[in-house]
């Protein structure tokens, strides 16, 4: 055994052996229980980072420690392949996205070989591979066939100089990424799936206690999401009349309200930008129709309008109040919505944080109806009990005073529904998913366009429609709507000249079932088959926050709708779900000449503290580019590791210096996975040194006179646990070894069940201490001692497997544990001794009238009269009593004696 840790050549090693044995294919096993466990999918952008490592540890060290317990465990990976950034990047280079893809892949496959996942590569995926996306466009033809497919027109993103849609996030400051032209909101058609269909059942399954293994954090994300309101939808009348003379909107401006208690004190209403009265109103305005002009093109988001200055102009209209015919001046605003509900809002600005704010601002009478016991209502200034719907009680609302939330919506939709103007109605926030994207590196949307037919499925024989892979996107427009070879086509019903649909899906598409193809991933017959009704539902899903409500949604109502067609017969997808903290590191930075901003990597540069310790800036290390060392560089806290930010470490370049396992033992000992792991140098070469400490010990065991493993191979008798060491004489040292290392390892054990694997990492160094202690303690030719030191480096080489397995399998080989438990990978996991734990004696600490004179050991089945009797005999106790008697003896079973004297 070589004398010198050295883990680049350890990790090789390894991993050569696993890849000749094939050791990670898993293939269904009835007789064995099964466990799935999945880290979401990455885009591949070209390099891991450490957010990777952090996410795939964690799956590995389940999937490793699952295995030995005896289960038939699938940690599967693939590509998240299609999006914008390959385009981009196309864009950018003059590549096809097709190569930019499948040249990251490889590199990252790479990466994550380096890193020692025990990933079945077998199932691999990548959802730009026609054999995969082919099953979304066989399941898509399905859902139109039931109609939950169907097609609409949207609004859209239109850059006029690039003349194509652009992405809610390629629109920045109301202009396009690229051309920096003001983006104008045109409306399209578009397919658009039906998930609202689903939306109580959806909501049920969060809201009940469906999935008791989800964060609760993330249950009410998708709760607020689908966003389940009951109120009332009712109508202001109006008799504005549009150029051919009929009553806009037959003379009603409909609204939705949870709030009908504040009815009363409805100040103004508000239309969208797109509102037909809107649009009537701006045709004699100048200045509204450039108001309307400016909003849209701002964002069309609910997050982008949430973040946004709102922004209102009155259209000169009024509407009238259906219960007291007041005339009320109708706005439009840039923060409501054509697309929820019917696009306009009534304006309560006493009893909406919003709307007072936009009253506050225009100059909008704000009148109170709404009063809370014991609080002063003050126009100047928003309090939250304006808004209290449990204690509030209306006022100044006519025949609706007096009342209670509940009861005074009760009162006001009854009293709208006698006048035919509005009724109790149950609204959803969640809206249809428009799958529809103008862009080509997407899976092709299986129509084909006839001028006789129309719009004609493609039929399923003719599946997949195969997306060209040698086009080059060059920034004016969809290149599918240029390629002839893939634009013409017959219609299949008429036989007439046709064309391809241009349009491409969402690639939440893609992401919404990728985990049930893992399953059955070379099934060219079906989209999914046996391997999913074995392995589905996912009994363990991994990964970020940021995908806490789309994806997971999107993939919860895909799934539901393949078990309505009898694919599956599950519910719900995920049994558990992990979301993994973000890894957060260093952030430093300074403006330059032109005023932009310059990022630096924390290498470069040296943190400056004031008197206190507190970090208020930093400095150049070393001259970086034109600046020399010692310049002043601003220090903006830590954040979210970023390649745009300099503050990124690439997995590779530790992998090379300190070894793959070095970086696991890092990403999992720092934080708990739930958390945020904020980035330290120090730690990492901790986390190596930890690792150097335990090679040195496994070089240590190998240099024994009698060798370890042999000893402890015979002790065991051909047994896979402690029970075969009943029979051996362990002297006191070795006992308390023992005690100390199954304690350990029974915290360990319940570590693992609850996946904080950072307690596991720490149980795993107080292994390590102890057995240290211990070896440098106990006598050489001792076998008793031998054979505790060989059981407890067996148990802590089990117990770090998962973390680093590398090193652990090298050591478990080299020291002959191996022929007594089999390889490392399938060896027992290991099982707390009881015996080991029983304590033949116990320590009591000892006090004289109450204060701390020593401690005395006693027999740890002692009774109180045998303690007493100890105690009184101890030599502390006849040194500090000086000869006085005993009045009184207080016991507390295992912890103190107090004698009062």
């Amino acid at each position: 055994m070589q004398e010198k840790y050295s883990p680049q050549d350890i990790e090789r090693q390894a991993q050569a052996e696993w890849a000749a044995r094939d050791a990670y294919r898993v293939t269904e096993d009835a007789s064995k229980p099964k466990f799935y466990a999945c880290s979401m999918l990455p885009y591949p952008s070209g390099k891991l980072h450490m957010g990777h490592v952090r996410n795939y540890t964690i799956n590995d060290m389940l999937t490793r420690q699952l295995r030995m317990k005896g289960y038939n465990v699938l940690m599967p990976m693939g590509w998240d392949a299609f999006g914008l950034p390959a385009e981009n990047a196309a864009l950018k280079n003059g590549v096809p996205p097709a190569k930019w893809t499948y040249d990251n892949i490889a590199y990252m496959k790479r990466q994550m070989q380096a890193m020692g996942l025990a990933i079945d590569w077998s199932r691999e995926i990548a959802t730009c591979d026609a054999s995969y996306y082919k099953w979304n466009q066989w399941l898509f033809l399905k859902m139109l066939e039931k109609g939950i497919a169907y097609r609409k027109t949207q609004v859209v993103n239109w850059d006029p100089v690039d003349q194509t849609v652009l992405a809610n996030e390629q629109v920045i400051d109301g202009r396009g990424w690229r051309t920096g032209a003001l983006v104008e909101k045109r409306e399209i058609p578009g397919y658009y799936l039906k998930i609202t269909d689903y939306a109580e059942e959806l909501l049920d399954y969060v809201t009940g206690d469906k999935l008791p293994g989800w964060p609760e954090r993330v249950k009410l994300m998708q709760e607020n999401w689908i966003g389940k309101s009951e109120g009332v939808r009712f109508a202001f009348l109006h008799d504005i009349r549009g150029d051919d003379g009929a009553l806009i909107g037959a003379g009603r401006l409909y609204v939705f309200t949870t709030r009908a208690d504040t009815i009363m004190g409805v100040t103004f209403c508000a239309v969208a930008p797109e509102h037909p009265l809107a649009t009537h109103a701006a045709r004699g305005n100048p200045a509204l129709a450039a108001f309307i002009a400016e909003c849209k093109t701002g964002g069309s988001t609910e997050a982008e309008l949430a973040t946004q200055e709102k922004k209102g102009m009155p259209t000169g209209l009024t509407v009238t109040h259906p219960l007291t015919g007041e005339a009320l001046p109708l706005w439009v605003g840039n923060y409501v919505l054509m697309g929820y509900g019917d696009g306009a809002v009534m304006g309560v600005p006493a009893h909406d944080e919003r709307d007072f704010a936009f009253a506050r601002k225009y100059g909008i009478p704000i009148k109170q109806v709404v009063q809370v016991p014991g609080e002063q209502f003050d126009p100047a200034r928003w309090q939250d009990w304006y808004a209290d719907k449990q204690r509030g009680v209306t006022v100044d609302s006519g025949p609706f005073s007096g009342l209670s939330c509940k009861a005074a919506v009760d009162a006001v939709a009854a009293a709208l529904a006698a006048k035919g103007l509005g009724e109790k109605k149950t609204t959803w926030r969640l809206r249809d998913w428009g799958i529809s994207r103008q862009r080509y590196w997407g899976t092709p949307i299986p129509i084909i366009h006839c001028e006789t037919c129309g719009a004609v499925p493609v039929p399923e024989k003719d599946l997949p429609v195969v997306l060209p892979q040698d086009l080059v996107p060059d920034g004016s427009g969809n290149p599918l709507a240029k390629c002839e070879a893939f634009l013409r086509v017959a219609c299949p019903c008429c036989g007439k000249p046709a064309r391809r649909e241009t349009d491409t899906m969402d690639t939440f598409v893609d992401s919404s079932w990728y985990f049930m193809r893992y399953c059955d991933p070379h099934n060219d017959q079906a989209m999914v088959a046996e391997g999913a009704r074995y392995w589905m539902p996912m009994d363990q899903y991994i990964g970020g926050i940021e995908h806490a409500i789309l994806h997971l949604l999107y993939a919860r109502f895909w799934t539901k709708v393949m078990r309505d067609f009898g694919l599956i017969q599950i519910d719900e997808p995920f049994t558990r779900l992990l979301t993994q903290g973000m890894v957060l590191n260093h952030i430093y930075s300074r403006r330059n000449e032109k005023g932009g901003k310059e990022y630096f990597w924390p290498q470069d540069v040296e943190q400056v503290f004031d008197e206190h310790g507190k970090v208020v800036g930093a400095r150049l290390k070393h001259a970086v580019g034109d600046l020399p060392a010692g310049t002043p560089i601003d220090y903006e806290g830590v954040g979210t590791m970023s390649k745009s930010k300099n503050n990124g470490v690439d997995p590779q370049d530790l992998i090379e210096k300190y070894g793959a396992d070095t970086a696991r033992l890092y990403t999992m000992f720092t934080a708990p996975p739930e958390a945020t792991l904020e980035w330290n140098d120090a730690a990492v070469e901790g986390s190596y040194r930890f690792l150097r400490r335990v090679w040195q010990f496994g070089v240590q065991l190998s240099t024994m006179n009698m060798e370890a493993a042999s000893a402890l191979a015979a002790s065991l008798g051909g047994q896979k646990d402690s029970k075969g060491l009943q029979d051996v004489r362990f002297g006191k040292q070795a006992q308390a070894l023992r005690r100390e290392v199954h304690g350990v390892l029974k915290q360990v054990d319940y570590d693992y069940q609850r996946m904080q694997y950072n307690t596991v990492v720490s149980g795993a160094m107080k292994m390590l201490n102890a057995l240290e202690d211990f070896r440098a303690a106990a006598a050489a030719d001792d076998a008793g001692a031998q054979i505790a030191l060989a059981e407890g480096f067996g148990i802590l080489l089990r117990c770090l497997y998962p973390a680093t397995p590398h090193i652990t399998h090298h050591l478990w080989q080299a020291l002959g544990y191996a022929k007594a438990f089999g390889e490392l990978l399938d060896a027992p996991w290991p099982q707390v001794d009881p015996g080991a734990l029983v304590q033949d004696e116990v320590e009591l600490v000892l006090q004289i009238n109450g204060k701390l004179r020593g401690a005395i050991h006693v027999p740890a089945q002692a009774d109180k009269a045998a303690i007493e009797q100890i105690a009184l005999a101890s030599e502390a106790f006849q040194k500090h009593a000086q000869g006085a008697a005993a009045k009184k003896i207080v016991v507390v079973p295992g912890r103190l004696v107090n004698i009062v004297v």
